[in-house]
This record gives structure tokens, sequence and C-alpha cells, in this order.
């Protein structure tokens, strides 16, 4: 691959490329528990919707608008904990929350991908599916529930190849890094909660 085709290739996709950067910095963010994650987690939500919307995924990049709520939310809910307690602190999951949010993710993605069925989007039920367990795990995430790793995990496993087969390479690859990120923030977020049990 000569240097004129690589550059022509990031001309062409420097939109994917962005979020790309900014999405695997803000998920490591995320995983140290750091406050500043979530203005750049914001920047690759915006990003994100403008690759899906260009790629007919019409669940992700609605999912991507429901990002950018869930990011404020977490912003501001993760901003309380550090003004009150001087540090983000993990809050357990009840098995009835998680029966709920799994439950809400299958309902979601029943819904969703009947929806964007009809509209024709590429791959309804699947990207409905995955939009739908996003929401879940963004929830959580916002809540700062260890379980939203866990989901996380599944999830970008899954986009992995949904990406792949639309051709959105960068995004593929980011979905691999994601996974690698979500292992990482499982360990550390569990940790820090075996610790606040500890103490």
């Amino acid at each position: 691959m000569s240097c004129a085709m690589i550059v022509n290739y990031l001309v062409a996709h420097w939109v994917e490329l962005a979020g790309f950067l900014t999405t695997w910095v803000g998920i490591w963010l995320t995983t140290r528990r750091l406050l500043v994650c979530w203005p750049v987690v914001l920047a690759a939500d915006i990003f994100y919707l403008v690759v899906f919307y260009q790629a007919r995924l019409y669940s992700d990049a609605l999912l991507q608008v429901a990002f950018v709520l869930f990011t404020l939310y977490g912003w501001w809910n993760w901003w309380q904990g550090v003004r009150e307690e001087g540090e983000v602190r993990i809050v357990p999951l009840s098995l009835k929350g998680w029966v709920a949010g799994l439950a809400a993710g299958a309902a979601g993605a029943v819904m969703l991908g009947w929806v964007m069925m009809r509209l024709g989007a590429a791959l309804p039920r699947l990207d409905a599916a995955l939009t739908s367990y996003s929401l879940v795990a963004s929830w959580w995430q916002a809540r700062k529930h260890t379980a939203n790793w866990w989901l996380w995990i599944i999830v970008d496993g899954v986009y992995i190849g949904e990406y792949a087969y639309k051709d959105l390479v960068l995004t593929a690859v980011l979905s691999a890094g994601l996974v690698a990120l979500a292992v990482l923030g499982l360990r550390d977020w569990r940790r820090a909660e075996a610790g606040v049990q500890q103490s």
C-alpha cells in the first residue's frame, strides 16, 4: 500500500478515524475512573453519529443520540460523586438490576428491530439488538456499576463482526480494542469495588 493510498484513505475516513481515537481515549479514561473521560466520550459520540448515519446503520446512529444523553448524565453523576466523596466510587448492581437491565435490552431489541426493518436499515435485527444492549451497558456505566464491563465485552465482541461486514474496518478494529479495554475496566473496577467492600 503506497503512501498516497494511505493518505487518501485517511482523508476519506477522517470522521471515522476521529471517532476511533476519541472513543479509544475516552474508554481508557473511563476504565481509570477519571472524570475527564466524559467530554472525550461526548466528542466520540458525535463523530460516530455521522459515521453510522452515512453507513445506513440507523440503529447505531440513533444509539449515538442516546449516548450523548447518557454521556451528559454520566458526566453529571460522576461529577456529583467526585464533589461529594473525592473520587468516583463503584456502586454494586443487584440481581433485580441485572434482570431488569437484560429484560429491557431484549424488549428494546424487538421493538427497535421492528422499526428498523420498516426503515430499510442495514442489518436491522442485529443492529437493533446491539443498540439496545449498548444502551443498557451505558446506563450501568453512568450509574457506576461494574456490570457494564461484562455487557460491553459481549456487545463489542459482536460489533467486530458487524462492522467488518459493513466494511467499517477502523471501527471493527476499534471494537476489538474496546473488548480489551472492557476487560481492563472490569479488572480495575472489580479491584476498586473490593477495596470499598473491605473498608
